[in-house]
């Protein structure tokens, strides 16, 4: 393999991410007509039309899918290869590509990854967040850090942090409407709902012993950002569910108290996905075991029992 074939590999899974020659161009510092003409020099030497243009956007074909899968298959070949030679360094280097939801990514990942990068100045991180969850193998992506379960089986994982989800609230919201004592009593009250990927608007799931029980509730407000959702919940508008990741702070401070504290939720413990197939470069392993590292210290788990006494002792006083 020559450097031209190694280099127009690269060019064309970008292209094939981007689906755009315009958007590839500028990502490889080029100019529209010079990315089209070293398309063209391409499918000349391979003697098949690779990909179907448009005005706005491009298209594989079934030569061009082919091309996309081997050229994935060899530049992570070389990675690793390189990665093999240059392992046995002190310091990891190279690139490393990482993906993480929008919000969590931007607020918590980010400030990590920015202290990684003064750690370990030789390694260059492409830090991308999304909305929705990427294929990490067709994006050629390291990893990807995710709440929830595997979402592929192509994947592994290993888990970052634990992370249970309560029902919560704000004092006055519960002083003016009430506290639920029971799971049906939801049904009674505002609900905030969060609107993630694709669930169902408005149903809450909880676990009674070996099965999954969904609750349809209902609400004035909804937002797919939790961030929006959390501030609603802290001015009085609902009951919200929070992992205690994000609760913690708000319960010790009393702006927010667990509701139903034993009702028990699908948790949303934190995990890092990479490709099941591909080696670790020792760069993901350094960034992956900073993670963990990092996420043991500011985490203080929620008590739902101590809670239950703690309102319990407030309601005598009264």
């Amino acid at each position: 393999m020559n450097t031209d074939s190694a280099t127009d590999f690269e060019f064309f899974i970008l292209l094939a991410k981007l689906k755009s020659m315009s958007g590839a161009a500028r990502a490889l510092d080029l100019t529209p007509p010079a990315a089209t003409k070293r398309l063209g020099i391409m499918e000349k030497r391979l003697g098949a039309q690779l990909v179907n243009r448009t005005t706005r956007s491009i298209s594989l074909t079934p030569e061009g899918e082919t091309y996309l899968r081997y050229a994935t298959q060899i530049v992570e070949k070389v990675r690793e290869m390189e990665e093999a030679i240059t392992g046995a360094r002190t310091d990891p280097q190279g690139l490393l590509r990482i993906n993480a939801t929008l919000g969590f990514g931007r607020t918590t990942i980010a400030p990590l990854v920015s202290e990684f990068a003064k750690r370990f100045p030789q390694v260059e991180v492409q830090f991308e967040v999304t909305d929705r969850p990427v294929d990490l193998i067709e994006g050629a992506f390291d990893m990807a850090i995710r709440f929830g379960e595997l979402p592929d089986s192509r994947l592994s994982a290993r888990r970052i942090m634990s992370n249970r989800r309560f029902l919560c609230a704000s004092p006055k919201y519960l002083e003016r409407f009430g506290t639920p004592e029971k799971i049906e009593d939801l049904l009674q009250h505002r609900c905030i709902i969060h609107r993630q990927n694709d669930d169902a608007h408005g149903v809450w799931r909880f676990i009674d012993e070996d099965h999954t029980e969904a609750l349809k509730v209902r609400g004035a407000l909804s937002s797919n950002d939790g961030d929006i959702v959390l501030r609603w919940a802290l001015d009085g508008h609902g009951i919200l569910i929070r992992s205690e990741w994000d609760l913690a702070k708000y319960v010790q401070s009393g702006r927010l108290e667990i509701v139903l504290p034993n009702a028990v939720l699908p948790s949303a413990d934190l995990f890092v996905y990479y490709p099941r197939q591909r080696n670790q470069t020792a760069r993901a392993r350094a960034f992956i075991d900073f993670l963990v590292e990092r996420f043991q210290a500011p985490f203080i788990p929620v008590d739902a029992g101590k809670l239950v006494r703690e309102r319990k002792k407030r309601g005598a006083r009264r």
